[in-house]
């Protein structure tokens, strides 16, 4: 995954899960931004931790981006 923004489309071919900074871009977010909010309670998309890391479930990033709201708890 690069550097630039991604579609929806794009997304939809991910694996099951991603890191944070994928996440925030496909969001439009700064991968910053996002892990605060992760780390409020407060991120728009649901959350799993794997070992030392936070991954984002790929599925619910979808229904955030086709608009289906954003009251995901981590």
């Amino acid at each position: 995954m690069n550097g630039r923004g991604v579609s929806l489309r794009e997304v939809r071919t991910w694996p099951a899960t991603v890191d944070v900074p994928d996440g925030a871009r496909a969001l439009g977010y700064g991968r910053t931004t996002l892990y605060e909010a992760i780390r409020r309670g407060q991120s728009p998309v649901k959350t799993i931790s794997v070992g030392h890391r936070i991954k984002i479930l790929t599925s619910d990033l979808i229904r955030v981006l086709e608009g289906g709201g954003d009251d995901a708890a981590t």
